[in-house]
């Protein structure tokens, strides 16, 4: 084996070198690394606080049983704290870190002004998304949890920040609309929601008493202990509502909490039916529907039994 001799020139070389490597490794482990460690403890420390108030307000929004709008604002507000803030901590854990190895970070500030402006004049749909995103929260068209319709989507809101919007709606499709193309908001889970069902009858059935009985399975379905904290008011019957050859529509109107139709529809199109069954009321045809019945001839013989093998 060959052993190849250093040049006591490039043998001093190294030396220098590791005696560099040496005295840089000791400076940032005396010097730089207990700053880096402070700054990330402190940075780490800003974001349990920043969940814990997170979290706080979800628990708030979950106590709020009986005052959805609430609830919704404050997951609104817990969704848009966290994206918040844990955008400016990182940002300002950059900034420490690049202080600590002593790289002046303002020509990077002035270079991403500049490139900004660029990125600025050639998507201006970005800002376009803030901009409504920011009247979208400020005017409060609508807060995380709520059911909507926005650019001809409709379903649950799951997350709402100043750029978008996600949207989840019933078979669990997830729709990400960019604020800029939310034109029209429908918040159906405002304040209230109208429970409305049309019931079709027979037209030979009595209308005062096809509405006495619809009025009385809606009382019965506000007074269920099932329903009387969902119903908000009693029901309306609004008499013959339209006429469709042999079918005619009773509407039934029950005001109820919001998002709430759905169980209050159910039960009572299922009283309904038990109902007109007991007291024989018929339910009505569509009249889109032509049931044509062969009449019979009179002199025809009548038919001849048939026997069964």
């Amino acid at each position: 084996m060959l052993l190849l001799a250093l040049d006591p020139q490039d043998e001093r070389i190294l030396k220098l070198i590791g005696r560099d490597w040496h005295d840089n490794v000791v400076i940032f482990v005396g010097t730089k690394l207990p700053k880096i460690l402070v700054v990330l403890a402190i940075i780490f420390a800003l974001q349990r606080i920043v969940q814990f108030f997170v979290k706080r307000l979800q628990k708030q929004a979950d106590r709020q049983v009986g005052n959805f709008h609430r609830a919704a604002q404050l997951r609104t507000m817990a969704s848009i704290l966290r994206a918040t803030a844990f955008g400016v901590l990182g940002f300002i854990a950059f900034l420490q870190i690049l202080n600590v190895f002593d790289i002046p970070y303002q020509p990077l500030l002035a270079s991403a002004g500049i490139l900004g402006v660029g990125i600025g004049l050639g998507a201006q749909s970005i800002f376009k998304d803030m901009l409504n995103g920011i009247f979208i929260l400020v005017e409060d068209q609508y807060n995380v949890g709520e059911v909507v319709s926005l650019a001809g989507l409709k379903g649950t809101v799951e997350d709402l920040s100043l750029r978008r919007t996600t949207l989840r709606d019933g078979d669990g499709t997830l729709y990400i609309i960019p604020n800029s193309q939310i034109a029209t908001v429908s918040n159906q889970s405002r304040d209230f929601s109208i429970a409305s069902l049309p019931i079709s009858v027979d037209a030979s059935a009595n209308p005062d008493k096809v509405i006495a009985l619809l009025g009385q399975i809606a009382a019965e379905v506000r007074r269920d202990s099932a329903f009387k904290d969902i119903a908000i008011s009693d029901p309306e019957i609004l008499g013959v509502n339209d006429i469709r050859g042999r079918e005619i529509i009773y509407p039934i109107n029950i005001r109820v909490r919001a998002n709430q139709r759905d169980g209050v529809l159910r039960e009572l199109r299922r009283r309904i039916i038990i109902a007109f069954e007991k007291e024989g009321i018929p339910l009505g045809i569509s009249s889109n529907m032509l049931v044509m019945q062969q009449k019979q001839d009179p002199t025809a013989p009548p038919a001849a039994p048939t026997i069964g093998a």
